[in-house]
């Protein structure tokens, strides 16, 4: 539990175009743990606030992340009675208001800030997206960055996966082989991107394939990381060229799903497209 006031918490996840889920507490009858209009908001990952512990509070995360694995955008009103079936030796009753706050635009998590990255922040500022710029590396970052980035300097670049929010799109750019396999084990096991693309080649990918396998991920599994990435359509190796058909791949992806049901967990199609290193 993040003892951040709602109000904060909620400034914060629209900075970081996060979605969420605001539960309120609407009427009280009897015995309950808080106040009406006590309030708590639900990230897929965190919460903030509280409505007074306990197992009411922990269905009401349940309920709440439910909503936004499902992309739920309408108000929905639910009425908890407090006894022995939620656990609750209060013996009032109360209603609980959840109201999504779903934020637009495809949500990136980029790792690595090498000349590839550099050049792709530049593509990625002119889409209807939202960037986490994650990288050890202070010095790498140039000085002004575009309004929908957010800089992100950790010597734990990998703890930032459980950060992202559902459905996110990661895309794996660092300068160390070792970080780029223990990024791609923890984005595969959390499973709930959208799109996961690693820079290298075929033989990366093979040898980064072996490695997981012998972690215990099936085949299933790893054919949802794209490595090589990048549309087969634009060629070359310099960094621009590169940052171009990644961005012309994540603009494909997005625009296939575009009115389209979030895809659940696991069903996400891997497109199987080859570039150079």
């Amino acid at each position: 539990m993040n003892r951040v006031d709602w109000i904060s918490a909620l400034n914060k996840l629209r900075d970081r175009g996060e979605s969420c889920v605001l539960v309120t507490i609407l009427d009280e009858r009897g015995s309950t743990p808080r106040n009406n209009g006590t309030k708590m908001v639900v990230t897929a990952q965190k919460s903030y606030e509280t409505i007074g512990g306990g197992h009411l509070e922990h269905k009401a995360m349940q309920i709440a992340r439910q909503m936004l694995s499902d992309g739920e955008s309408a108000v929905r009103l639910e009425k908890f009675s407090l006894g022995a079936s939620l656990g609750q030796c209060c013996g009032g009753a109360t209603s609980l208001l959840f109201e999504p706050v779903l934020q637009s635009g495809v949500q990136i998590a980029l790792f690595g800030a090498g000349h590839v990255a550099r050049a792709l922040v530049n593509l990625l500022a002119t889409l209807p997206c939202r960037v986490r710029w994650i990288d050890s590396r202070e010095n790498e970052f140039p000085p002004q960055l575009p309004h929908n980035v957010e800089k992100v300097v950790t010597e734990f670049p990998v703890d930032e996966v459980d950060d992202l929010p559902t459905h996110s799109y990661c895309i794996v750019l660092t300068h160390n082989h070792q970080l780029d396999l223990e990024l791609s084990e923890r984005i595969l096991r959390r499973g709930d991107f959208d799109y996961f693309g690693l820079i290298g080649s075929r033989t990366k990918r093979k040898r980064f394939e072996h490695r997981l396998r012998a972690k215990g991920m099936d085949d299933a599994l790893l054919a949802r990381m794209i490595c090589p990435m990048g549309t087969p359509e634009v060629k070359g190796k310099l960094p621009a060229e590169i940052a171009i058909a990644i961005a012309g791949e994540v603009i494909a992806h997005y625009n296939a799903d575009f009115g389209a049901e979030k895809k659940r967990p696991g069903e996400t199609q891997a497109l199987s497209i080859c570039r150079p290193a």
